[in-house]
C-alpha cells in the first residue's frame, strides 16, 4: 500500500519552524523535532496538501513555497511505502497558533541539526539548509533505525 504525504519547513530567514511531537499518544514521531505536514486528502495536489497542513498545524498561510524534493520511505509503517514531498516556505502570513500534535518553536539554523529527530531528517535537513538542488531520495528504516539511504540531485 502507498501513502502520500508532505513535510514542510517554514523559514523566516534565520530560523526554521519545527514541531516538537510531544502531545499525541501512540505517536510514531513521539519526542522528535520535525517539520509540519501530513497525509494527502482525496483530490489534493502536493501543494494543496502542504498549504492545508501548514495552516491546520500552525495557523500560517504559505504565500511562497518551493518543492525541494521527494523522499521514498519503503515500508515505513507496516506494509506501507510513504512518498513524501518536501517543501520549504519562505513567505507566509498570519500568526502561529497552538498545535494539537506538539509544540511549535522557531529554531535558529545553527541549532536545527542538534534537535532530536529521525536519522534521515538530519541528512535531508542539511540539504534544505544548504539550498541544495531538487532531490529524489530513499530512506529505509528498520524498527525506527535508518538502515540505508540514497539520493540523486537534479540541477
Amino acid at each position: 500500500m502507498t501513502k502520500l504525504a508532505t513535510i514542510c519547513y517554514v523559514d523566516n530567514g534565520k530560523e526554521l519552524l519545527l514541531l516538537h511531537r510531544n502531545k499525541k499518544p501512540q505517536d510514531v514521531h513521539a519526542g522528535k523535532w520535525i517539520g509540519v505536514g501530513g497525509k494527502f486528502e482525496k483530490g489534493e495536489s502536493p501543494e494543496d496538501c502542504a498549504k492545508r497542513e501548514i495552516f491546520e498545524e500552525t495557523g500560517l498561510v504559505a504565500t511562497d513555497m518551493k518543492l525541494c524534493g521527494v523522499i521514498t520511505f519503503p515500508d515505513f509503517t507496516p506494509n506501507q511505502d510513504w512518498y513524501t514531498y518536501v517543501f520549504k516556505v519562505t513567505a507566509f502570513e498570519g500568526s502561529i497558533k497552538d498545535c494539537d500534535e506538539g509544540s511549535l518553536e522557531w529554531v535558529p539554523y545553527e541549532e536545527v541539526l542538534q534537535k532530536p529527530t529521525w536519522e534521515g531528517d538530519l541528512i535531508f535537513l542539511r540539504w534544505i539548509l544548504d539550498n541544495r538542488p531538487f532531490f529524489s531520495a530513499k530512506f529505509t528504516y528498520t524498527e525506527n533505525s535508518l538502515q540505508d539511504h540514497s539520493v540523486v540531485f537534479y540541477e
